[in-house]
């Protein structure tokens, strides 16, 4: 096939009138507003403190495994440097909070501006590798940002630019809006963050971002050839990745209060690919089951006194289990195993039936 009738095929063309909306999408909306203020109004009512800190931080990292799913599951671009830039949205958060009374939301906003800002940087010798070679120079880029973060130390209230002072002996918190005081309040508030950071994202994949990121993810060339200038828009990935990313680390910095370097380790961002893949990376719902694998498993594991340590031998398995059999993620092969086991229950059951009748 001709390049020429390649473009010609791969060009997509324009509709005659605007497509409609089925009936379907709206049910589907209603659900998961319905689903949403449920969890936003019932859950701090029934679960302990402990479980809401927990989902707080499910909240947090189902905003960062989202930014790795656009360039995952969308771009087809694998990074293993977002745990990096979660720590310098949290910096960026902090440093603003501290040495600023802006109010939260402008915080968040600025976070994810900078941290856009500086992962399109990051981004930008990356452009033309893809694969192994993405995956390797991002983790050493985000072993260079964890590096630098320990030198610097993250902000405690201290003055200049870094905003740290090694000799505070009572370091005060990091402060929180004003309506998000408590630790309920604002699982609320990240909840709330975290849904429009989802919209965001959403309707970057369902208008014409999205529609190229596919042609990419499918394949460059034929993207190429087709017209789309591939460059800007896998920076445009790296850049909507980022600033949600930069975004979770605000809301995780108000989350815990005080920030520590050793909470950001460079093999984090492993872990995060593996759940991102285990979730599923194809999909937006992948992300909040990553969100879940990631946070509330090693808080139950550890509530029953079993090391979450375990979960990395879990992980494994669970990247492994995706590699062969489910390309997909959780999110979208376990309700086909479900069906699968209904229908052999049902199956069963009827021909359990029928011999019993035929036996009488």
């Amino acid at each position: 096939m001709s390049t020429a009738q390649l473009a010609t095929e791969a060009k997509p063309t324009a509709p005659s009138a605007p497509p409609r909306v089925e009936r379907g999408f709206y049910v589907r909306a209603a659900i998961i507003a319905v689903a949403v203020v449920a969890v936003i109004v019932l859950l701090p009512e029934i679960l302990s403190l402990y479980y809401i800190d927990a989902m707080t931080q499910v909240a947090v990292y189902s905003i960062v495994a989202l930014g790795l799913g656009v360039l995952v599951g969308r771009v087809g671009l694998i990074s293993l440097g977002q745990a990096a830039v979660l720590a310098i949205g949290a910096w960026v958060a902090a440093r603003l909070l501290f040495g600023t009374s802006l109010p939260y939301e402008l915080v968040l906003l600025a976070a994810g501006v900078i941290t856009m800002l500086l992962g399109t940087l990051v981004g930008l010798p990356a452009l033309r590798m893809r694969g192994l070679y993405l995956a390797l120079i991002t983790l050493m880029l985000a072993g260079a940002i964890t590096v630098v973060l320990a030198s610097l130390n993250f902000p405690n209230g201290g003055h200049g630019f870094s905003g740290y002072n090694g000799a505070l002996l009572h370091i005060p918190p990091i402060r929180r809006p004003g309506i998000a005081q408590t630790d309920p309040a604002y699982f609320r508030y990240s909840v709330i963050a975290a849904v429009i950071m989802f919209l965001i994202v959403l309707i970057h994949v369902r208008t014409k971002p999205g529609r190229a990121w596919a042609a990419i993810r499918q394949s460059e060339p034929a993207a190429l050839a087709a017209g789309i200038n591939t460059t800007m828009y896998k920076l445009w990935a790296f850049a909507l990745a980022s600033f949600v990313t930069g975004v979770a680390g605000g809301v995780l910095a108000g989350a815990v209060r005080y920030l520590y370097s050793i909470d950001f380790q460079t093999q984090d961002s492993i872990t995060l690919l593996a759940v991102v893949l285990m979730g599923g990376a194809y999909s937006m719902w992948g992300a909040i089951v990553a969100g879940l694998l990631l946070q509330l498993l090693p808080a139950i594991l550890n509530d029953i006194g079993i090391s979450p340590d375990w979960l990395t031998i879990l992980f494994g398995i669970g990247v492994l289990q995706v590699l062969t059999t489910a390309p997909t993620g959780i999110v979208d092969q376990l309700p086909k195993d479900i069906a699968k086991l209904i229908r052999f229950i049902s199956g069963s059951s009827r021909r359990s039936a029928a011999n019993q009748g035929s036996a009488s």
